[in-house]
């Protein structure tokens, strides 16, 4: 399970085991918290704005993907870093990408794994269609 995970420089890195003194400061730190944040935002009531969701966030949302959620983290990590590379990955690519990229496959004890994989497709058609 990869609930730490961050991307530096477009990579998923572990956060849990990756020491400061390793990131330098020129190196882009992207959390998925910060994933939405990227220029585009919806007035809400009282004239406030809220980031828009990036279109991984928003394919879990729209497909329900989590039940207990604790691996979440690290599996929306792991697809932002697949979309950004190749917006338009195969099956088999996208399982590749949570299985044997990376330093360990990313673990799913509830067992969501068709969830994710159709969460994933579903982003990438929301990034073709203007997503970030």
């Amino acid at each position: 399970m990869r609930a730490c995970s961050v991307l530096i420089d477009g990579k998923e890195m572990r956060s849990c085991i990756t020491f400061l003194s390793d990131v330098t400061a020129n190196q882009e730190i992207t959390t998925l918290e910060v994933c939405q944040h990227d220029g585009r935002s919806t007035r809400a009531a009282g004239g406030c704005k809220e980031p828009a969701l990036h279109p991984v966030q928003q394919a879990w949302i729209e497909h329900q993907t989590p039940q207990c959620g604790f691996c979440q983290n690290g599996m929306m990590i792991k697809a932002t870093e697949l979309l950004e590379s190749n917006p338009s990955p195969s099956l088999q690519q996208i399982k590749e990408a949570y299985t044997t990229s990376g330093v360990s496959p990313n673990l799913c004890r509830c067992g969501t794994y068709a969830a994710i994989i159709e969460a994933v497709q579903h982003a990438a058609t929301l990034m073709a269609k203007g997503g970030r």
